[in-house]
């Protein structure tokens, strides 16, 4: 009786605007098996926690205005039932559904939508199950990768999984779009670490790899979020790391010889031992001799290794760097974590929250991402510090961030993630900026188009190619309604390469009728 009073409530608060939001509804306390659990589960606009539950994972706050479109419906299931119920009532009644495990896309695709439209949030679907002796753990699709870290680390400081830097990163949409991250270099992308999964398909058939087989398995794994089903659980392969690993963060401005240690950091990087993960990071700051704007590049790595080891070859392949024992610190591979979130001297625990702090500054951002063939040649460099000199990019920040390591040796077929052998490294464009400031953000989406607009020569080509993680709708972008093949392809080549059409075809077999779909989804062949 108390759940009926509660539908019957939130149907006689909306109007009659709202007819299949309120059928909706009606649908989940009939299908659910245990009404009285989903009733508890469920946010309508009039439920005073709604508000609270949408936006404790809007992690790009740029969509998070009143002119944002926001779900009809809030569902943040506690079991299987709750996913089967809320797909099938949504397919009766024309939602669409958005998937959300830890809200980072970066187009905000996982909680908004310009359709009538339900968000089901992965919060409640978080437990981690770490077998150290079979060196695996099963990892619902809702917890953060600190909460991932955290339970390895409890049973073992020298075993890992090979996934992203930033802890609150949902692992469903982390392996969804194939998973960059430290260890790729020397164990491949977080997808290429998968070894099972629990999936739920539009008909609510509940699958692992077994029951769905090896194509869909393949797609699941890098194809990107919210085009096949939706993945309930992970089972992740655990990778060793030394009880010891070295970090280290070399700052050089542009009068320091900046620019002549980028273009030797281009021929070497992505030749380094597997078990680095270099990096540089590029942003305007004051010069501290006249007060006048200078480029800063900070040459960084993670090394699974000792201080002494990694100085050795850092003077063998990189001297003009000049990397001193000062400049690294040792540590734990969990405390690396903490380190590259610059949560350095925070108590482990911190990985556990799951309230996202951005270590490369504001709420509001634009991300593109490039792929790089051919070193750039110092010219082109120089134009590029010249835009990072830029009013609008004061708080921008370029990475460039190298490949090579065993991802040269992995098929780029082997998941849907095809950047692997010839890519020296991967080029991450980050402007951002804050709140008072958000009248202006087109000038500031405006710059980071200008930068892009400007690598075109200095990049991948035929595709330009792009890492799906850092979803961008300006690559293109799917009809509301019908989307094409030809349409798709535009954006679909870009992430997917050659691998877009093995997609497709998968879609086509798993979802004919492209329930599953958004601006950037897999679409069937009609």
């Amino acid at each position: 009786m108390l759940l009926l009073s509660l539908v019957l409530a939130a149907l006689l608060s909306f109007s009659m605007g709202a007819l299949p939001h309120e059928d909706f509804l009606q649908c989940l306390s009939l299908r659910s098996n245990d009404s009285s659990t989903i009733s508890s589960v469920i946010y309508t606009r009039n439920n005073p926690s709604y508000s609270t539950v949408l936006e404790s994972t809007i992690r790009n706050l740029r969509f998070n205005s009143t002119n944002t479109p926001k779900p009809l419906v809030i569902v943040t299931p506690s079991r299987t039932s709750h996913f089967q119920a809320t797909i099938y009532c949504s397919r009766k009644h024309g939602l669409q559904i958005r998937t959300r495990s830890g809200g980072h896309d970066y187009e905000g695709l996982s909680y908004v939508a310009k359709v009538p439209f339900v968000v089901v949030d992965l919060v409640n679907f978080r437990s981690v199950d770490v077998d150290v002796e079979n060196r695996v753990a099963w990892v619902q699709a809702g917890a953060i990768l600190g909460e991932v870290y955290y339970r390895i680390a409890e049973k073992s400081r020298t075993l890992s999984f090979a996934g992203g830097v930033f802890y609150s990163i949902g692992v469903g949409g982390y392996i969804s779009g194939g998973g960059f991250g430290l260890l790729f270099r020397k164990y491949g992308t977080g997808g290429d670490n998968v070894i099972d999964a629990q999936f739920i398909d539009v008909n609510g058939r509940i699958l692992d790899r077994k029951s769905m087989g090896e194509d869909l398995f393949w797609a699941i794994r890098g194809g990107g979020g919210g085009s096949f089903g939706i993945v309930l659980a992970w089972k992740l392969k655990l990778v060793p790391v030394p009880a010891t690993v070295t970090v280290f963060s070399v700052g050089r401005t542009l009068e320091q010889n900046a620019t002549q240690l980028i273009l030797r950091w281009q021929e070497i990087a992505h030749q380094l031992p597997d078990e680095m993960n270099p990096d540089v990071s590029m942003f305007s700051v004051n010069s501290t001799q006249d007060g006048r704007k200078t480029i800063l590049a900070s040459f960084s790595s993670l090394f699974l290794g000792t201080i002494d080891e990694l100085l050795p070859i850092m003077q063998q392949r990189f001297p003009e760097l000049g990397l001193s024992r000062q400049d690294c610190s040792e540590m734990s591979w969990i405390e690396s974590i903490l380190y590259f979130n610059q949560l350095q001297n925070q108590p482990l625990e911190i990985l556990l929250n799951r309230t996202f702090r951005n270590p490369l500054g504001g709420q509001y951002y634009k991300i593109k991402s490039d792929y790089v063939k051919e070193p750039i040649s110092e010219t082109a460099l120089n134009g590029l510090f010249s835009r990072l000199s830029d009013e609008e990019a004061s708080s921008a920040i370029i990475i460039f961030m190298a490949y090579g390591g065993i991802m040269d040796r992995i098929p780029e077929e082997a998941t849907p993630f095809p950047h692997r052998a010839g890519n020296l490294y991967k080029v991450y464009y980050n402007v951002n900026w804050q709140e008072q400031d958000n009248v202006n953000s087109q000038k500031y989406i405006d710059w980071s188009r200008r930068v892009y607009n400007y690598m075109t020569p200095f990049v991948s080509k035929s595709p330009r190619e792009a890492y799906a993680n850092y979803r961008d709708l300006d690559l293109g972008s799917n009809n509301v309604g019908i989307t094409s093949y030809t349409q798709a392809s535009v954006w679909g080549r870009k992430y997917f390469k050659n691998n877009f059409d093995r997609l497709v075809q998968v879609k086509t077999k798993i979802d004919p009728d492209n329930f599953f779909k958004h601006e950037q989804s897999i679409p069937p062949l009609h």
